[in-house]
């Protein structure tokens, strides 16, 4: 039987300039992302739209979810499986396809660079990633291909 799982969060828009949305350009598109618990994340919408560089745009925000979520995941499946990870980067690309009717994405592409503490790991390490993908919950909810191009390394704990 499925257990609902509520996620709430508050978004504050704070671009107004002080004539709120009077012209397509006397605004910013600036906001606040905040949940219970922890800190505030600014926002904005990609640069290319008129948003501030600075700031974390939705876009940005889907692909870090996708990657810490399969990295959630993976570390979990690691340690039940005996496998020590010592390190773990993943340079995600999420790309979009605009149109004049809008825009979607076409595909996340991980790229997590996992170091683990001996190479008779490596292969078990890898084939991990591949349950933890099956796994995620953001990556089974997406209407898009989510890929994972993992490297696995090996290097001894220095105690």
């Amino acid at each position: 039987m499925a257990r609902p799982h509520t996620y709430e969060t508050i978004v504050t828009w704070t671009g107004d300039r002080g004539t709120g949305t009077s012209g397509p350009r006397d605004y910013s598109p600036d906001v606040e992302i905040a949940a219970d618990g922890p800190g505030v994340i600014t926002g904005s919408s990609d640069p290319v739209f008129g948003g501030d560089p600075a700031r974390w745009n939705p876009e940005q925000l889907l692909v870090a979810s996708l990657s810490q979520c399969h990295m959630l995941w993976y570390l979990s499946l690691c340690a039940r499986a005996g496998v020590v990870v010592t390190a773990y980067l993943d340079r995600a690309t999420g790309s979009m396809a605009t149109h004049a009717d809008g825009g979607r994405f076409i595909e996340v592409v991980l790229r997590p660079q996992v170091t683990v503490t001996d190479s008779a790991m490596t292969d078990e390490a890898v084939r991990l990633h591949d349950e933890a993908h099956r796994n995620c919950y953001i990556a089974k909810s997406v209407a898009f291909p989510v890929r994972c191009e993992p490297v696995v390394s090996a290097a001894a704990l220095m105690i």
